[in-house]
């Protein structure tokens, strides 16, 4: 089965306050998307990968695929005005039948471990969300008050969503909804239903400075 990724790169580095956007600060030595990038080429030598970057870091973007460990497995596309766009514009590039991951760029320690039961458990159900189960107490707002809700009844969400192309492609034609979250909640509103796999605590999503000193913490230990 022909395997793509879909690597959504589009954070400007706002939240972490830094003039380099996050994809391309440096962990030990190299820029987090390459960390990502990689990973991703690690785990298949059949994958392909459709980077999507804004028109702004095209450059970089092009910088960092000459980087990698196989620049011809690489092509690249300009994201949209939200999340949803732009994993769109990198389903364009598909037309034929496929497993595709969509893979936020950011979470940059993702193993091929992962990578490859999403893809296996894809072949079987059609779908892997990987997940998380919650380990902080949770209160949800409602007016002026709160109340605690039970966290074993909560999933935290990661990447990389993997689909079959036959649900993920028709899924992306629908109109885009303010409810659209991630892939899991388009291809919801499609009609598809979503089957979860186990995901890793450690493949966190770089948003924050302190998440940067955490991802350099744990790359050491693996």
């Amino acid at each position: 089965m022909k395997k793509y990724a879909v690597i959504v790169a589009g954070g400007t580095g706002t939240r972490m306050g830094s003039a380099v956007p996050k994809q391309f600060m440096l962990l030990n030595g190299k820029p987090v998307l390459l960390h990502t990038v990689e990973a991703f080429l690690r785990a298949y030598n059949d994958l392909q990968i459709i980077l999507v970057l804004p028109v702004s870091f095209e450059e970089q973007g092009r910088q960092l695929i000459l980087q990698s460990v196989a620049p011809l497995r690489i092509q690249m596309v300009t994201g949209g005005d939200t999340r949803f766009h732009s994993v769109q514009n990198g389903l364009k590039k598909i037309n034929e039948a496929s497993v595709v991951f969509v893979h936020d760029g950011v979470r940059c320690l993702v193993t091929e471990g992962l990578i490859r039961r999403c893809y296996e458990q894809t072949l079987i159900k059609g779908n892997a969300i990987p997940a998380v189960a919650v380990n902080d107490s949770i209160r949800i707002v409602e007016g002026d008050k709160t109340r605690v809700v039970d966290r074993s009844r909560l999933l935290a969400v990661q990447t990389p969503q993997t689909f079959r192309s036959e649900i993920i492609l028709p899924a992306f034609e629908q109109p885009y909804k303010k409810a659209f979250t991630d892939e899991a909640t388009v291809a919801e509103a499609a009609g598809y239903e979503v089957f979860m796999i186990e995901g890793e605590k450690e493949n966190i999503k770089i948003t924050l400075p302190a998440d940067l000193l955490i991802a350099e913490q744990l790359s050491r230990k693996a």
